[in-house]
């Protein structure tokens, strides 16, 4: 159980920084065609397009990232506590 606790807090903190790499990549100038960076695009373009359906560019800023780490905060915690929930009610 503990494994499943540790590979999901993993993979939501791996998505969380790829998040956080292309909100700061939309800052500078970047060749969006480069393997690294499109992987970077294609992970979390699904995602954000979800936010940026319901939340309008406010100018030149985009403020659905902003909600879709308030979602994924939303999903992950009660996730990590029931997984955890559950690792402890086995011990027990």
């Amino acid at each position: 159980m503990s494994f499943i606790f540790t590979a999901v807090n993993v993979a939501f903190q791996v998505y969380t920084t790829l998040l956080i790499v292309r909100i700061l990549l939309s800052w500078f100038p970047h060749n969006p065609y480069q393997p690294v960076l499109r992987f970077i695009y294609e992970i979390t373009e699904p995602y954000l397009m979800i936010f940026r359906r319901i939340i309008p560019p406010f100018g030149a800023v985009d403020l659905s990232p902003i909600a879709a780490f308030l979602v994924l905060d939303f999903i992950v915690r009660p996730l990590v506590f029931y997984i955890l929930r559950l690792f402890f009610l086995n011990i027990i």
